[in-house]
């Protein structure tokens, strides 16, 4: 659990690049062997795009490092529970573990299509929930 600690703290790291930013407070890195190989936080508001979500960031970046698609030996961390776009981007790219901090009530891909994650993806669910937590409910106090 230390080590998926470890990571999320980087992910949160990205989370609040994304909060300084005025986009939805998201962050996410890729690892690989103990490295994190991959960054990305949303910059949906920037590049005014749907799709430019902190996953789908840190995954173009992981591939692009390691020169393929597919991420079987890689673990994504992400602050808050892919929504289904994503988890099909997880599901294509083949990510050995899924590791998130909050849950996604509404828009979380387990609530919609639990079995869209590739079967042989191991998931963790919860680790530094609260610190996701926090800064989602303060980006959005913001807003209101």
């Amino acid at each position: 659990m230390e080590t998926h600690e470890r990571f999320m703290r980087e992910a949160l790291k990205e989370a609040q690049k994304a909060f300084d930013a005025k986009e939805v407070p998201v962050g996410c890195v890729v690892v690989c062997q103990g490295v994190v190989i991959g960054r990305g936080h949303n910059l949906t508001e920037r590049l005014t795009d749907a799709t430019a979500h902190a996953e789908m960031q840190a995954i173009t970046a992981a591939a692009n490092h390691i020169g393929g698609k597919y991420l079987i030996e890689c673990a994504l961390y992400v602050t808050l529970e892919p929504c289904v776009m994503c988890a099909g981007a997880i599901y294509w790219s083949q990510l050995g573990g899924l590791v998130w901090g909050a849950s996604d009530e509404k828009r979380g891909f387990s609530k919609i299509s639990p079995t869209i994650i590739h079967p042989k993806t191991e998931v963790t669910k919860g680790v530094l929930a609260e610190e996701s937590e926090k800064l989602l409910k303060d980006f959005f106090k913001k807003l209101r």
